[in-house]
């Protein structure tokens, strides 16, 4: 019998996780960030599941149009903008808000042929060092914005946090006073938060000396709609998240190798007793990092059990002799529930992020609405 990895996402713990996001952030708007299918947890589905949020964030045209593909009509913002003439269009045609972010962007825009048809949200770099303009050329910017046609009328002006994951970090708060200074007292909206910045950083979400302007703040939360920790140092629990996303698998296959026997490609795990292994049906072909060593964590039948030998495209090896009763079909449980996916990142030497958005297309999505299956 087939037992495939599969995704299973709990579409309670996004929307309590939104909630905690609100009450943090009350009295700004809020757009969700969905982009790599969304976190790895199913583009369409988690817009379904955000509902009515003010609107919904994508790296690239594709996400967008595939989202009004699918009847999603919340509004959709283009975080990395347009690159063509082509990608215009089809923001156009899908009713598709626009990051301007690089000088080419002016001329693309004016090459488009309307009036009125695209919101623009207008992005300044004060210290990410990746996309945006200089905060000394925001009013320039902003004038150039007025002459295009095509757009509407109300600029969102943007920047993003490069170390708002450390509360310790000086550089949000510099960032936050390049970001004011350039602003000066601006008309319009804002928008400054990421995940860390909704939980961590209240200044980034008010209207200061620091920060003036008289229209909406827009948060834009990612990581914590999921459920994992954007903070160093501090787990989802802690931060009030709960983790939407639980990365399970079954055993195949359950024997008994002699003292000294080798285990796995290369014969990297050598038995230093009688040992009782389990075969679990995922591995690198799945998402699950092959560099990943011996002794990581994974739950069988909600104990922890350890990770033998290397991880194959398709299967892993598990230590179960210290588990009384284990058998083939029995639940495997990669990261989720009570093994946090943090902890699993920092084994693999990367972060959340990577591990959810990293999981294959073979990979099914099983959603679970506790909620709703309690009014059944």
């Amino acid at each position: 019998m087939s037992y495939p990895a599969v995704a299973v996402v709990r579409v309670d713990a996004i929307r309590r996780n939104l909630e905690r996001v609100r009450a943090a952030a009350a009295g700004c708007r809020l757009m969700a960030v969905i982009k790599a299918n969304g976190y790895g947890h199913g583009l369409v589905n988690v817009a379904r599941i955000l509902g009515d949020v003010d609107a919904l964030g994508v790296a690239r045209v594709s996400e967008g149009v595939r989202l009004r593909e699918a009847g999603i009509t919340t509004p959709v913002v283009l975080l990395e903008g347009c690159s063509s003439g082509d990608e215009v269009r089809a923001a156009i045609a899908h009713d598709l808000q626009i990051v301007v972010h690089d000088p080419a962007h002016f001329s693309l825009l004016a090459a488009a042929e309307g009036k009125g048809l695209l919101r623009a949200w207008l992005k300044i770099d004060t210290g990410m060092g990746r996309l945006g303009f200089r905060p000394d050329e925001l009013k320039t910017c902003l004038q150039r914005l007025a002459t295009l046609s095509v757009l509407q009328k109300g600029v969102v002006v943007m920047t993003h946090l490069a170390c708002s994951d450390d509360a310790d970090s000086p550089v949000t708060m510099e960032q936050m006073r390049r970001f004011g200074s350039a602003l000066g007292n601006f008309q319009g909206d804002v928008s400054v938060a990421n995940s860390a910045g909704v939980l961590m950083w209240p200044q980034t979400m008010e209207s200061s000396l620091d920060l003036n302007y008289l229209g909406d703040n827009w948060v834009r939360p990612g990581l914590a709609l999921y459920g994992a920790s954007p903070v160093r140092g501090k787990s989802a629990r802690e931060l009030g998240l709960l983790p939407a996303m639980s990365f399970e698998s079954r055993l195949i296959a359950v024997k008994t190798v002699k003292r000294g026997s080798r285990v796995g490609y290369s014969g990297a795990w050598r038995a230093r007793r009688d040992t009782v292994v389990g075969v679990a049906s995922v591995g690198y072909g799945d998402g699950y990092p092959r560099h990943l060593v011996s002794g990581t964590p994974v739950l069988v039948n909600g104990r922890r059990v350890s990770l033998i030998g290397n991880v194959s495209m398709d299967m892993i090896n598990l230590d179960l002799t210290d588990v009384p009763v284990a058998q083939v079909g029995d639940p495997v449980v990669l990261w989720g529930g009570h093994l946090p996916i943090e902890e699993i990142a920092a084994r693999a030497g990367t972060i959340p992020y990577e591990l959810m958005c990293g999981l294959s297309d073979r990979v099914a999505h099983q959603y679970i609405d506790e909620q709703a299956e309690a009014l059944m």
